[in-house]
């Protein structure tokens, strides 16, 4: 059965996520009966299939002006679709995926998703290597 896990949305940053096209009600991470994993944000879509997920692991903490919206990492190649600055769920990926936000080629090795069920999401996918 597919899983669905909805963005944990901060309403005070909803005005900075209508320019990337973000919708409470529809955009979500899914792990589909496929066996395929996605991420809608807005105007952008992750796709990967779950075999392709070396684990997650839960982050807390994040500046705003860092966590809110799509984008991409200023220090590695990740990826967040990002609702709020407290807490989200990083997917690490064995071969990296990519994005409308891909550039030079290259995709992104992990995505941040701020989703209301961290350990659930967590425990979908089996913890990161470095996480356990």
């Amino acid at each position: 059965m597919a899983r669905t896990f909805r963005f944990a949305l901060d309403r005070r940053f909803l005005p900075l996520l209508l320019p990337f096209g973000f919708r409470p009600r529809r955009d979500a991470v899914v792990i589909g009966d496929d066996g395929v994993f996605t991420a809608t944000f807005g105007f952008f879509t992750l796709r990967t299939d779950r075999a392709n997920i070396s684990g997650a692991h839960v982050t807390r903490g994040y500046r705003w002006w860092t966590a809110v919206g799509a984008r991409r990492s200023f220090v590695d190649d990740g990826l967040t679709f990002g609702t709020n600055r407290d807490a989200g769920v990083c997917v690490h990926f064995k071969e990296p995926v990519r994005s409308a936000l891909s550039f030079a080629g290259r995709g992104h090795s992990a995505l941040t998703v701020t989703v209301e069920d961290l350990d659930g999401l967590v425990a979908e996918l089996g913890p990161a290597p470095e996480a356990s």
